[in-house]
């Protein structure tokens, strides 16, 4: 999978430019505020036809304008492909692949396999579980739509029936028959989703683990992925009916696999409390390239690899070992962004002679 030309209109502070790139390694560099990060997020907007900063699409639109397109050519598995992303505000967004409009972008996302390693990744680690199921079926949705479907199921039946409690509550009324149905369906798709998220954690630890010693180099170190579910093998249906009064009470569903978390640990303690900021940025880095390797060994397509101000969150010598084991195992594309072009360049050229620096103004 090799992007080898990209062109955006109006996206965000970009007005009309026109990439081409090496199929190595490629180096977005400038100072701060003139389009780095936004260069790379249009990149992985392609991918999952939505922003990863700012999902909220109409808001992407540069200043002044009324809409935009982000048009890149890839070579993928020896064929040409050609991706088109095109919003204007007051209608809906347009993913075009090949000339080919699809009408659901469920049907798109995982087509483009792609891993992005940013600053704001520390959301895993501070901030709640919702941040943590994001990430997981975001994984899993790229390389299985099933799932995808299944997950955008679950959530539709959970908003109807969370919109049935508070009818009831408003109107001072209860029909238990009109519940079933919403239960039924929620034990349904969400069975399936616990049972998924359990085989790809299974999968994906020994993964992680290894990367982690990569990243780290301190092989003493255990790191442990655990997952919490409120739900276990065949109860599911069962432990919706035991909450039916605290869910009248509160008006919303309080069981289910909305409520799942993953646990991060560090020698058996939890990372975010007991891990050096070292520690943790390791662990996160090591999630990411977790995440790549599980979908290059399951789609056997090299992903597409953004690093987005990795220098400004880890010492040289750290990101010089991240660059060298990024071409030690030769991990296809990648794309980078920093503010200082040299520092950029040295770290890159002492580990490969196939890169393109690219200055923006």
């Amino acid at each position: 999978m090799v992007l080898r030309r990209l062109s955006l209109l109006n996206y965000k502070n970009l007005d009309q430019v026109d990439f081409q790139f090496d199929a190595h390694v490629n180096c977005f560099v400038g100072k701060n505020g003139v389009g780095k990060t936004n260069a790379l997020d249009s990149i992985y907007a392609l991918a999952f036809g939505k922003s990863y900063f700012n999902p909220i699409t109409t808001q992407n639109i540069r200043h002044g304008s009324d809409f935009f397109v982000i048009d890149g050519k890839f070579d993928f598995a020896k064929q040409e492909e050609r991706i088109i992303l095109s919003v204007k505000k007051g209608q809906k967004k347009v993913i075009k692949r090949n000339g080919k409009t699809y009408q659901r972008l469920a049907d798109f996302v995982g087509h483009i396999p792609l891993v992005i390693i940013s600053p704001s990744d520390r959301d895993l680690i501070t901030e709640g579980s919702e941040v943590r199921r994001k990430f997981l079926d975001g994984i899993i949705s790229q390389s299985n739509n099933n799932y995808l479907q299944h997950l955008l199921n679950y959530n539709k039946v959970l908003g109807q029936r969370n919109a049935l409690l508070k009818f009831f509550a408003a109107n001072r009324t209860f029909n238990q028959n009109n519940l079933d149905v919403y239960d039924e369906q929620l034990v349904q798709y969400g069975s399936y989703i616990f049972e998924k998220r359990q085989d790809f954690l299974t999968t994906y630890l020994p993964m992680l683990k290894k990367r982690y010693i990569d990243i780290s180099g301190n092989e003493g170190e255990e790191i442990g992925l655990f997952y919490k579910s409120q739900i276990k093998e065949g109860d599911f249906l069962q432990l919706i009916k035991n909450s039916l009064q605290e869910d009248l009470k509160k008006q919303y569903t309080t069981v289910g696999i909305h409520k799942d978390d993953l646990r991060f640990k560090l020698n058996e303690y939890p990372i975010k409390k007991f891990g050096s900021q070292g520690q943790q940025k390791s662990f996160l880095i090591a999630l990411k390239f977790a995440q790549y390797d599980f979908l290059s060994d399951l789609r056997g397509i090299k992903p597409i690899l953004l690093l987005d101000d990795i220098f400004d969150k880890l010492d040289e010598n750290r990101v010089t070992q991240i660059i060298s084991m990024i071409m030690r195992d030769d991990l296809g594309q990648l794309f980078i962004s920093d503010t200082h072009a040299e520092r950029t360049e040295n770290v890159v050229k002492a580990n490969t002679s196939n890169y393109k620096m690219i200055h923006l103004k």
